[in-house]
C-alpha cells in the first residue's frame, strides 16, 4: 500500500470541491495519472501538473490509486484546506514538471473572495423585507418600532432589495467564471484563439447548472458542447465550399 503525507483539520462544509496536488516521495516531482476516488461514487484523475478537483461530501472518504495500488482512505471531514489537499506518495517518478524548493506563493481562492464580499456587504445580503416582528423590553413583548417605521420607507426598501439582487447576481457570475474558465475549457476542448472565445460565449452555462454539477458532469458538458461546436464549424465550412 502507498504511504502518504497529509495535513488535517476540520472542514465545516457539507458538500464542496476538493482540490490538490499529488507529489512523489521527493515532494518536488508532480505525479500524473493518479486516480482519486471518493466513497460517494465520484472519481477523477490527476492531470500533467499532478492536480485534481473532485466534488465530495463531508461524510466521504477519498483514496488515491497509482498503478492499481491504493493509499489509505482519508476522511474528508479531517481536511484542513479543501483547496489544497496535497499528498506525497512513496514512489519516485521522473515527471515533465516539478516544483521549486523553498518557494511560497500566497493566492486568494474563490471561496476567500466570496466570504470577504459577504462580510463586506453583510447588511445587504442579510436584508429582508420589513414586517411586524416582536421585540422584548424589560421582559415585556411588543412590536419592533424600527421594523414598523421601515415598513413605510418604500424607496429605501426598494433600493436595498435592488442592491441585494445585484450583489447576488454578481456573485453568481463570478462563480460561473471561476468554474467555466479558459484554462479548463482549453484543456478539454483543445480550442484556441477566436474559436475558444466564441465557444466561451456561446456555451457559457447557467449558474443553476454550475452550482449543481459535480466535476465529472461539468467536464462532460464542456466536452459534449465542444463536439457540437466543432460540428457546426464543419457545417459552416461545407456551406461556404458548396457552389
Amino acid at each position: 500500500m502507498l504511504l502518504c503525507f497529509v495535513s488535517t483539520a476540520i472542514v465545516p462544509r457539507a458538500q464542496f470541491l476538493l482540490s490538490g496536488t499529488v507529489y512523489d516521495s521527493s515532494k518536488i516531482n508532480l505525479v500524473e495519472g493518479v486516480r482519486v476516488v471518493s466513497t460517494g461514487g465520484l472519481y477523477t484523475v490527476t492531470d500533467s501538473l499532478g492536480s485534481y478537483h473532485l466534488m465530495v461530501n463531508e461524510k466521504d472518504s477519498i483514496s488515491f490509486f497509482f498503478r492499481s495500488k491504493p493509499t489509505q482512505k482519508f476522511a474528508v471531514k479531517n481536511v484542513t484546506d479543501p483547496s489544497h489537499f496535497d499528498i506525497s506518495l512513496r514512489i519516485t517518478v521522473k515527471g515533465k514538471y516539478s516544483t521549486l524548493k523553498e518557494v511560497v506563493v500566497h493566492t486568494r481562492s474563490y471561496r476567500q473572495d466570496s466570504l470577504e464580499n459577504r462580510e463586506t456587504y453583510a447588511d445587504i445580503f442579510e436584508y429582508r423585507k420589513p414586517g411586524i416582528r416582536p421585540s422584548m423590553s424589560d421582559g415585556v413583548v411588543g412590536a419592533d418600532v424600527d421594523e414598523l417605521i421601515n415598513m413605510f420607507r418604500f424607496k429605501r426598501n426598494r433600493r436595498l432589495h435592488a442592491f441585494q439582487v445585484r450583489l447576488e447576481a454578481a456573485e453568481q457570475e463570478k462563480y460561473v467564471n471561476y468554474r467555466f474558465n479558459k484554462n479548463l475549457v482549453r484543456r478539454i476542448t483543445q480550442l484556441q484563439g477566436t474559436q475558444l472565445d466564441s465557444f466561451m460565449v456561446r456555451y457559457r452555462p447557467s449558474y443553476e447548472f454550475v452550482s449543481r454539477a459535480d466535476e465529472i458532469s461539468f467536464d462532460q458538458y464542456v466536452l459534449n458542447s465542444s463536439y457540437q461546436f466543432k460540428m457546426n464549424l464543419l457545417r459552416q465550412d461545407a456551406k461556404k465550399n458548396t457552389p
